[in-house]
């Protein structure tokens, strides 16, 4: 990884019915604010949120939002960042092949407007999952793709939620985790899940939420940040729409870590795992678990 500005774009959706205008709206918005923040920070890489299409919460059947997400959505974004000479990492729904079959989808974009690569969120949030009433389907892999500005991963909102995804990301070379998201809980917890996955694998970790109100009348807060790999927020947006920014500097990514006594701090959370314990465990860790609390209301 080199020395970047980076940067996340907070953008409120349109929150009128979804149609094939309120997409091109959106696009227009989204990519306005994405401008300025170029024209203002110099980034490297801007982060837009989850959905940021559409909105989060589509407010019609699968089949009908299947009818919508063409690839041709995504052109735009592509052009920006051809024109603008960035790397642009954004969420769109995406149709699979069979109709009716959507992904929760983000797209890492390079500065010529080529696609590096997609990542499909592989753990959708209870309320969109096409199994319970919604209308996701979940990916099954996981994105880390090699870009002259360095190593980006890619998570999605509710998939930062689980340590082991963003472990296996970090694991496979991700030194950025961008993070498209609709959160649809506290700001404290948003906080703390990106700050933890940033300090658990010593990444970057770029979080860009959306503000505002989607086509099913959803509140979003915003509350964009960009956190170091010792979890330090360098940046943070409030709740209406803008951007912010920051320097992400490799050679200092650890540097700053303040001790909590005179004991230096030597430590890697990848390099020292200790993985006697790990793979004695491995049978439990990916076998089924739930909670023994209640669960909330679906």
């Amino acid at each position: 990884m080199r020395e970047i500005t980076a940067a996340a774009v907070q953008v409120a959706p349109s929150s009128q019915p979804l149609t094939v205008g309120s997409i091109k709206n959106n696009g227009e918005r989204a990519l306005e604010l994405v401008r300025a923040c170029h024209a203002a920070t110099g980034a490297d890489l801007i982060v837009l949120p989850e959905s940021v299409t559409t909105g989060f919460t589509p407010g019609i059947d699968t089949t009908e939002l299947w009818d919508l997400v063409d690839d041709d959505i995504r052109t735009p974004y592509h052009r920006a960042a051809r024109e603008l000479g960035i790397h642009l990492v954004f969420g769109s729904y995406e149709r699979a092949p069979e109709r009716g079959i959507v992904y929760n989808a983000a797209y890492v974009v390079g500065p010529d407007g080529h696609e590096f690569g997609t990542y499909r969120k592989t753990h959708p949030f209870g309320s969109e999952r096409a199994d319970r009433g919604g209308w996701v389907t979940p990916g099954d892999d996981i994105l880390v793709v090699s870009t002259e500005i360095g190593r980006i991963g890619v998570i999605i909102c509710f998939d930062g939620d689980y340590p082991e995804l963003a472990r296996i990301t970090a694991i496979e070379g991700a030194e950025i985790i961008c993070r498209p998201s609709a959160l649809l809980r506290s700001a404290d917890l948003w906080e703390l899940t990106n700050r933890a996955r940033a300090y658990d694998n010593h990444v970057y970790v770029i979080g860009s939420n959306a503000t505002g109100v989607d086509p099913a009348q959803v509140i979003y807060f915003g509350n964009s940040m960009i956190v170091t790999p010792i979890a330090e927020v360098v940046a943070r947006a409030a709740s209406h729409e803008c951007w912010i920014s920051a320097r992400l500097d490799p050679a200092k990514a650890l540097a700053s870590l303040t001790p909590g006594s005179s004991v230096a701090q030597p430590f890697d959370h990848l390099e020292d795992r200790n993985l006697e314990v790990i793979n004695r465990h491995a049978a439990a860790l990916l076998g089924e678990a739930r909670t023994s609390f209640a669960r909330g209301a679906d």
